[in-house]
């Protein structure tokens, strides 16, 4: 089946394994737009379309638990122009990766290696703050609807950090039964989703009792996944697992699951309407699902392996 027209204006993707950023055509996935030249390696990324921007943080040169030159720069991509426009130092701190935005209009960013989420003011794209997230393995974040709690995953410590926004402060962590790998919340901010590093599992955290009430097995799934993300609607939850090639559908009571084979090492989506798109950095593949068939529609070709992807 071939892609349908849509009201995008364009896609950006993060070539992890090409060490690029990409522009796609909304309506044919064709590669429009190629910048190189980044620092290795580029992985996560922030789009604001109001804005006009996207920002791509430059991790380093390996991976979690293993990055033996972090990086310290946000990249800033103007929309518009399709152009690297600039970078944020965020020295002292290193290893970036995770960011997301808050209703303040700051922009809140994992900083690994230095046990910090950093604060950066869009205005001037400077850091203007750093919060303590109480783990050098802190390496996702999401942020509750409400604005109020920023949780980080803390990966081999098997915890997750509880940080009061609006006084920037550590208020505690929330201790999983394994190691984990990914963090998503739910759009009424009362559930924290834990993805297991060790098993195909999912720890539901009650955010009001602060503490694991719920683990959730993922069918269909062999190994261990990765990466959560709820639809913006809320009308289901995907999880991809990178060594097993999959992504589930999960409906928002956990009571109902499908896991969907698609390419390989699958990591970060994007929705756009009833379609789910998965970035599939092993074989550079991008899956489009059909959400409400909870099947694979079709896939094509996108650098050497996305990470991630974003609709403007």
């Amino acid at each position: 089946m071939s892609p349908r027209p849509n009201s995008s204006r364009g896609v950006i993707a993060v070539d992890k394994i090409g060490t690029k950023v990409l522009f796609l055509n909304p309506v044919t996935f064709e590669t429009e737009v190629a910048l190189d030249g980044f620092a290795r390696t580029v992985h996560e990324l922030l789009v604001l379309p109001e804005a006009g921007l996207a920002y791509v943080p430059i991790f380093g040169d390996g991976i979690h638990g293993r990055n033996p030159n972090p990086g310290h720069l946000l990249c800033i991509i103007d929309l518009e122009q399709r152009a690297h426009v600039g970078d944020i130092d965020l020295r002292p701190y290193i290893a970036p990766h995770t960011l997301r935005l808050g209703r303040d209009g700051l922009i809140y960013i994992t900083c690994e290696n230095s046990a910090v989420v950093a604060v950066i003011d869009r205005s001037t794209h400077k850091v203007v703050e750093a919060i303590d997230s109480g783990s050098t393995n802190g390496h996702r974040l999401v942020i509750s609807p409400d604005g109020e709690r920023l949780y980080t995953e803390n990966e081999e410590d098997g915890t997750v950090s509880v940080i009061d926004l609006p006084r920037r402060r550590l208020l505690g962590k929330i201790k999983t039964p394994r190691p984990l790998a990914g963090i998503a919340i739910s759009p009424d901010g009362r559930t924290v989703v834990a993805v297991d590093d060790a098993q195909p599992s999912l720890f539901l955290i009650d955010t009001a009792e602060g503490r694991v009430t719920d683990e959730v097995r993922l069918e269909g799934v062999p190994k261990a996944a990765q990466i959560a993300r709820y639809a913006p609607d809320d009308s289901l939850l995907a999880v991809t697992s990178l060594n097993s090639g999959t992504v589930s559908l999960i409906d928002p009571s956990f009571r109902q699951q499908t896991a969907i084979p698609v390419g390989s090492q699958p990591m970060d989506m994007a929705f756009r309407d009833d379609e789910l798109f998965v970035a599939c950095q092993g074989d550079g593949s991008v899956h489009v699902i059909d959400i409400p068939d909870r099947r694979a529609k079709y896939s094509f070709q996108a650098g050497a392996g996305c990470e991630c992807l974003g609709f403007f």
